[in-house]
C-alpha cells in the first residue's frame, strides 16, 4: 500500500506525504477471497476498514432469514467507522464480492490521529454525514419509489462508482448476482428481473453476466427520479 492508494479514501485525501507515511505504519492489511466473510453482524469490532482492491457487500439478515444489502463498497471507500465511536456489535456482515484487499486502523490509533488534525476529523464527520444522508435516501426510496425506479437509481449509482465509458455505452461490472441486486433495492428477484428486462427492451441498457452496459443514461436517469 502506497500513499496514493491511501489517499483514495476521502478521510485521508488531504494528508501530506509525511503524515500519510506515518499513518500507513499504524495500519494493517487484510486480504480475503471472493465469497469470504470479513466479519459478521453481531461480532465485536473496533477497526475501520478501507477497501484497497476489489468490492465488498454490507448486509443484514432478518429474524426470518431474509437478507438485505445495505451497500456495495469499492476501492477508496470505508466501512466499520461506527465501531470507532460506539464500540459494540457490528451492525452488518461484510462479504467479499470479489477478491479484495483492505487496510484497517484501530480505534486507539485513529483517536491519536484525530488529535491535532482537524482536517482528518472533518473528513470523518463528512463521511458519517454522507452515510446518514444515504440511509435517509434509502428509506425515502422504499416509501416513495417503485421497484423500477429503485433499480434504475441503483444502476446509476453503481455506474458512477464502477462504470467504464466505451463507444457502446457505460460498462458497469458490478459483480452482483440477480438475487444480490434484488436485495440491494429491497425487492424480489422476479420483480427486479422484470424491470431489467423492460429497460433492455427499450434499449436503455444491455444485460451481461454480473454486469450491464448502459446505453441511454438520460432515459435511465429520468426513470430513477
Amino acid at each position: 500500500m502506497d500513499n496514493d492508494v491511501l489517499r483514495q479514501a476521502p478521510l485521508f485525501s488531504e494528508l501530506d506525504d509525511e503524515a500519510a507515511t506515518a499513518l500507513r505504519a499504524s495500519m494493517s492489511e487484510t486480504r480475503v477471497r471472493r465469497g469470504e466473510v470479513l466479519f459478521h453482524e453481531g461480532d465485536v469490532g473496533d477497526r475501520l476498514y478501507i477497501v484497497l482492491e476489489g468490492k465488498v457487500k454490507l448486509g443484514r439478515t432478518s429474524a426470518d432469514g431474509r437478507e438485505n444489502l445495505l451497500a456495495i463498497q469499492g476501492p477508496g471507500q470505508m466501512f466499520g467507522e461506527l465501531s470507532l465511536f460506539d464500540p459494540g456489535p457490528r451492525s452488518a456482515t461484510v462479504t467479499a464480492v470479489t477478491d479484495a484487499t483492505f487496510a484497517s486502523l484501530s480505534h486507539d490509533d485513529l483517536l491519536k490521529w484525530l488529535e491535532g488534525r482537524p482536517v482528518v476529523a472533518r473528513g470523518l464527520l463528512s463521511q458519517l454525514a454522507g452515510r446518514l444522508r444515504r440511509a435517509n435516501d434509502v428509506v425515502s426510496d422504499l416509501v416513495f419509489s417503485d421497484v423500477p425506479g429503485r433499480v434504475a437509481k441503483a444502476l446509476i449509482d453503481l455506474a458512477d462508482r464502477f462504470g467504464r465509458t466505451a463507444d457502446d455505452g457505460i460498462h458497469v461490472h458490478h459483480d452482483l448476482t440477480q438475487e444480490e441486486l434484488a436485495q440491494l433495492v429491497g425487492a424480489s428477484r422476479e420483480t427486479v428481473n422484470k424491470a431489467l428486462a423492460d429497460f433492455a427492451s427499450r434499449s436503455w441498457l444491455r444485460l451481461e453476466p454480473r454486469s450491464v452496459v448502459i446505453m441511454d443514461l438520460e432515459r435511465l436517469s429520468k426513470r430513477a427520479r
